[in-house]
């Protein structure tokens, strides 16, 4: 038996929690078009043969300057600290963007190597390829180099298979059917922000939490669930809610049949806005989604 942990990193938006559902076979992280979706680091676990491996999730890495912001990038460098694989994403559209630049450097200056995969080859001529893969190379970073589209799965069983190979030795980590680590509090504040993500796309201010205050069972095995959407102004609150209510009504029966599905029993979900200016700055939220404060 072998077991390990995949970090998987690159710069905002390159397609690392889209990858990580891929390679895990379910959907375990949100995605959404949005810059800075995942915000912390999220476990999600697949096993191949006698082999357990577990993809870290991290959020994007970026120059940060805001609290929240460095609190997200501390979290995917703490991530691959300790990784036994370090798995490095590229959209191969950007290509060798700054950003990724920064990465692999900080990565060279640690001594570690890592497997690079560019990725959304589905949305680029094959003839751009090829120099930017020798780009990669001339990095001096990767251990080896894949091309990927984690939109449609082509390459990531190549990449799983080599991943699977890298993995030491050892008793697995988690038990056999579990598909992430995650908590079902947190999770449940997560597809109610992806959903948030995709609904209000432009509109949603950026300054946005979900937090799971109730959790309670109900008849028939349901499960009646109270949460908060956390806003910065009262013009934002009104985004959310949306004319008459429509907005939360829609975000809600989303998030709700999202949330069914993930836990496998019926949902009663109840969403609650409220404005809180300074949320960014208070430690308990930090603390809710499993993020450093004073990094």
């Amino acid at each position: 038996m072998r077991a390990g942990f995949v970090a998987v990193l690159g710069a905002p938006n390159v397609g690392k929690s889209t990858l990580v559902n891929r390679l895990v076979g379910a959907k375990v992280a949100i995605v959404s078009p949005k810059v800075q979706t995942t915000r912390s680091r999220l476990r999600g676990i697949r096993v191949v043969d006698e082999v357990q491996i577990v993809f870290v999730d991290t959020p994007g890495i970026f120059a940060a300057k805001r609290r929240f912001e460095r609190a997200m990038v501390h979290a995917a460098w703490s991530g691959a600290h300790d990784a036994d694989a370090i798995l490095l994403l590229v959209d191969a559209r950007r290509g060798l963007t700054g950003e990724t630049g920064a990465i692999i450097e900080r990565l060279k200056e640690s001594g570690r190597e890592a497997l690079i995969a560019l990725n959304k080859i589905d949305l680029v001529p094959r003839q751009r390829l090829l120099p930017l893969a020798a780009a990669v190379e001339e990095t001096g970073l990767a251990a080896e180099i894949f091309m990927v589209s984690a939109l449609d799965g082509n390459g990531v069983d190549h990449l799983l298979a080599v991943l699977k190979d890298r993995m030491p030795p050892g008793p697995w980590l988690y038990p056999e059917d579990q598909l992430a680590d995650i908590s079902e509090r947190l999770l449940a504040a997560e597809i109610t922000r992806e959903q948030l993500f995709l609904q209000l796309r432009q509109e949603l201010p950026y300054a946005v939490a979900v937090e799971t205050e109730g959790w309670t069972a109900a008849r028939g095995g349901a499960v009646r669930v109270e949460q908060v959407i956390y806003v910065q102004r009262e013009t934002h609150k009104g985004i959310v809610l949306g004319k008459g209510g429509q907005q939360i009504r829609a975000i809600g029966t989303a998030a709700r049949a999202g949330l069914a599905e993930a836990l496998g029993r019926p949902v009663d979900l109840k969403l609650f806005v409220k404005v809180r200016q300074r949320w960014p700055e208070d430690p308990e939220r930090y603390r809710d989604i499993g993020l450093e404060y004073d990094v």
